[in-house]
């Protein structure tokens, strides 16, 4: 059974973190960004996983992998035609490379099914169609997922078609056009850990300290003009509400799977893990400003445990995600807001549509707890946290979709190509990111209410509450042996067994 101190400093995550403000100064560092590799004119990029030890500030560092870097890996920019990725593994375990927001076939998805063992290298050609996006890629080995994308197996993909001076937006990399990875992570003694107790395995893994691009207390140094925030929620589960802390407003311009057709102006904006968001801030009057976050409470001790669902309600104290400092002596690129975006609108006519329904399962006290009593072997690198069970072994019992468990030689659906899809997805006990592969998606109904304004443009991941309504068309194909996964994005979840895959033809 779980001693009681290892109860306390696992749960200690969720309230930890509100605490953490780094302070800005003259002496603060600037943040810097992930290496740029633009793929657009040669058509080929190349990553190679590996191994290292990542200072990620001052008395913090730790054991992490990455694409050919210490920690996460390069920014992606590809156009729309055919590009050939190569991804070398240099480590010593099995790892995979899924395309996360993008749509193209299922050979050629990254899933579970296509493994890259030690030492070997996959090649995949990525047929690019789609409309501009910041997307991103990760390790999706089944059942270590979580312990591979929080040691650094992950990065940023951006989707450009070269239009972005003509709809009048920021696009000189990092300097008004920054790519924010944002984290959370779990130091002891300025060590990073990953080893998930029950109560991990129940939120998801927290951490008690935020980072951007793996990186802790720094700042960013923007021009006075109009600055572009492409974000991206990289965490195992912590769910964040992102504001200004001067209160000024933000205009939402992207969702996970494009372009809105007009700024959006929100005085916050709320991402799950999985979720991305493009937002302009306006810094033309030379005001320093801080992006900062508050956490949204998702917890099963919030919900069936205690007879009601969980309400994920802002709570604590704002997080400093990233103080912005405005040097008057940089000139601007753009200096007002754009109008015409040119993006599209996600259809809400259910037609014909073939209707089906998914609910996210958490039985808990039945299967995880068996699961976490001396049956099966450890994943790999999961340590001593899961008490002689293993996440890949033990946990997927409780954790499941429509009652059955993810299993890897079960189809769970077979969808027709093109048709239109209108899917119901139900929680119990707490609210899950849903991620589904291979296709972008309106979001209808959240729990009988209309979406959130960054639920209204076309997504590939959202948090789901209560019932939420999704209506979709898959334009790709994906066979038996390479099909397409559906999941909660909560890392956690998803390796204990809360995954199903279809086949589209």
């Amino acid at each position: 059974m779980m001693k009681r101190r290892e109860f306390i400093k696992s749960t200690s995550a969720l309230a930890a973190l509100s605490a953490v403000r780094p302070a800005r100064s003259a002496d603060t560092e600037r943040l810097s960004m992930p290496e740029l590799i633009d793929a657009r004119a040669g058509g080929r990029f190349r990553l190679q996983a590996r191994r290292a030890v990542h200072q990620f500030g001052s008395g913090l560092s730790g054991e992490t992998m990455g694409f050919s870097a210490d920690y996460l890996g390069p920014v992606i920019r590809v156009g729309p035609g055919e590009t050939e990725a190569v991804i070398d593994n240099g480590i010593d375990e099995t790892i995979t490379t899924h395309w996360h927001g993008l749509l193209i076939p299922g050979e050629v998805d990254g899933g579970p099914h296509q493994p890259i063992p030690p030492g070997k290298t996959w090649r995949a050609v990525l047929p690019i169609t789609q409309e501009p996006a910041t997307t991103w890629y990760h390790s999706h080995v089944h059942g270590d997922t979580g312990r591979q994308v929080y040691r650094g197996l992950a990065g940023i993909l951006q989707i450009s078609d070269g239009r972005d001076d003509e709809r009048g937006l920021p696009a000189s990399y990092g300097e008004d056009d920054l790519t924010l990875i944002v984290q959370d992570k779990r130091f002891e003694r300025g060590q990073l850990v990953y080893e998930p107790f029950m109560p991990d395995i129940m939120h998801g893994f927290l951490g008690n300290m935020i980072m951007v691009n793996g990186q802790v207390g720094r700042q960013a140094v923007l021009p006075p003009g109009i600055v572009r925030l492409r974000l991206l929620n990289a965490s195992n589960a912590r769910i964040l509400q992102f504001s200004l802390a001067s209160g000024r407003p933000m205009h939402l311009i992207a969702t996970d799977s494009g372009m809105l057709p007009n700024p959006l102006e929100l005085s916050s904006v709320r991402l799950a893990t999985g979720e991305r968001a493009e937002i302009l801030i306006d810094l033309a009057r030379v005001q320093d400003d801080t992006l900062i976050a508050h956490t949204v409470a998702n917890s099963p001790m919030m919900g069936g445990m205690m007879g009601g669902r969980a309400s994920p309600a802002v709570r604590g104290q704002a997080i400093t995600v990233l103080p912005m400092v405005v040097d008057a002596s940089r000139k601007a690129r753009q200096s007002r807001l754009p109008v015409d975006l040119g993006g599209s609108t996600p259809p809400t006519d259910t037609g014909d549509a073939q209707r089906d329904e998914f609910t996210l399962e958490m039985g808990m006290m039945g299967g995880m707890g068996r699961g976490m009593m001396g049956r099966g072997g450890m994943g790999p690198g999961m340590g001593r946290g899961m008490m002689g069970g293993g996440m890949r072994h033990g946990m997927s019992d409780g954790f499941a979709i429509n009652g059955r468990s993810f299993d890897m030689a079960r189809i769970d659906r077979h969808i027709e190509r093109g048709r239109l899809q209108l899917w119901r997805v139900n929680t119990n006990m707490m609210h899950h990111p849903f991620h589904v592969h291979g296709v972008r998606f309106a979001v209808l109904s959240v729990d009988g209410q209309a979406p959130r304004p960054e639920q209204s443009g076309w997504k590939d991941t959202v948090l789901v509450s209560g019932e939420t309504e999704l209506l979709m068309r898959f334009e790709h194909a994906a066979s038996a042996r390479f099909p397409y996964m559906l999941h909660c994005h909560i890392l956690e979840h998803e390796d204990a067994g809360m995954m199903a895959q279809f086949s589209v033809a």
